[in-house]
């Protein structure tokens, strides 16, 4: 046989062959995908997805039952799944993953508002789901993802011509819905609330413990999300705008540190000489750290707080400090940003 045509055929044989290798964990999402493209955080038994369990019959079951009023891109649901589905694509070359992937993406692109926000869950619109929503990082997550099938990187070049294009246009929305959201205090760029409304595009509060306020450990990823962006004046005059918040509201001499005691999580809150932190949650009017409590309440003093939301969640950190002193600076060096 001639050589040309015996190494043809191997060539096909080796594609096809890669084509048959399986991901266990790209395996188990494909299952757990949702009729409409997204993924869920819970099943409908309201426990937690978790792709380290082995799927038995029962467990089969449960994923079967959940429907799409669970899909979310709450808690990193959703985006993590089509970063790992591109990821194994990349490596075994199963068009399933790029299939189930790209499925997802349309997906993010079919919640997406008009406005260019993103709802935490779609299409459930219960509670506050349907608000824009930056808490927990699920809106700049989405746009993330979106930017990345874009411009073709991090791995996501393979994903289909369309796609890309509806993904550009979708990116471009959702920058122009992060500038509008950036909250003004007397007419001076601040940062971001965790939601807000989706058809006012003001903020908004969502739980109990989580009232209107600006979010701080959010607003560094929104930064960091126009940080890769092209330097046009409307971004750069945000982004130095919250960077100039983020140092003019920073707690010095405190530390925030997370114990054991009995099994249980102990939140302390500590003088610290050495140390710099940011409020959770400051008041969106006077930039006071502000604390919400299970009745609703807002509290300005931490340790009025109940014990139960006191040690429950996360009240301060430390994040913008990367930000402001290191990230920052190299942006603006990059761009030829005054700073």
């Amino acid at each position: 046989m001639n050589v040309k045509i015996c190494t043809l055929i191997l060539g096909l044989a080796a594609v096809h062959y890669s084509a048959q290798i399986k991901d266990t964990l790209a395996e188990k999402m494909l299952l757990y995908q949702l009729p409409n493209g997204g993924w869920g955080k819970q099943l409908n038994d309201k426990s937690v997805v978790n792709y380290n369990l082995p799927i038995d019959k029962n467990l089969l079951k449960k994923i079967k039952a959940t429907g799409d009023d669970h899909a979310t891109i709450d808690n990193n649901a959703t985006s993590r799944e089509i970063n790992a589905l591109i990821k194994s694509y990349k490596t075994t070359n199963n068009p399933e993953y790029l299939k189930s992937a790209e499925k997802g993406i349309n997906y993010l692109l079919s919640m997406q508002y008009q406005n260019g926000g993103f709802p935490q869950y779609y299409p459930n619109t219960g509670l506050y789901r349907k608000q824009i929503t930056y808490n927990d990082n699920a809106m700049i997550n989405a746009l993330t993802v979106l930017y990345n099938v874009a411009e073709g990187k991090n791995d996501f070049d393979v994903v289909d011509s369309k796609v890309k294009e509806k993904s550009k246009a979708a990116v471009q929305k959702g920058i122009d819905c992060i500038l509008k959201t950036q909250v003004l205090q007397k007419g001076t760029p601040s940062i971001w609330g965790d939601q807000y409304n989706e058809i006012t595009m003001q903020p908004d509060k969502a739980r109990a413990f989580e009232p209107i306020s600006l979010a701080t450990g959010e607003s560094v990823n929104v930064v960091k999300f126009l940080m890769m962006q092209p330097a046009t004046p409307e971004i750069q005059k945000s982004i130095k705008s919250a960077i100039n918040w983020f140092k003019m509201n920073k707690i010095e001499g405190y530390s925030y540190n997370v114990t054991k005691q009995n099994g249980k999580a102990v939140r302390i809150l500590a003088e610290d000489k050495n140390s710099i932190i940011w409020a959770r949650f400051y008041d969106i009017h006077n930039n006071k750290p502000l604390f919400g409590d299970r009745d609703g309440s807002v509290k300005y003093n931490y340790n009025d707080v109940s014990e139960e939301r006191r040690n429950g969640y996360s009240w301060f950190g430390d994040s913008p400090e990367k930000l402001v002193d290191k990230e920052y600076p190299k942006w603006a060096q990059k761009n030829n940003v005054m700073f």
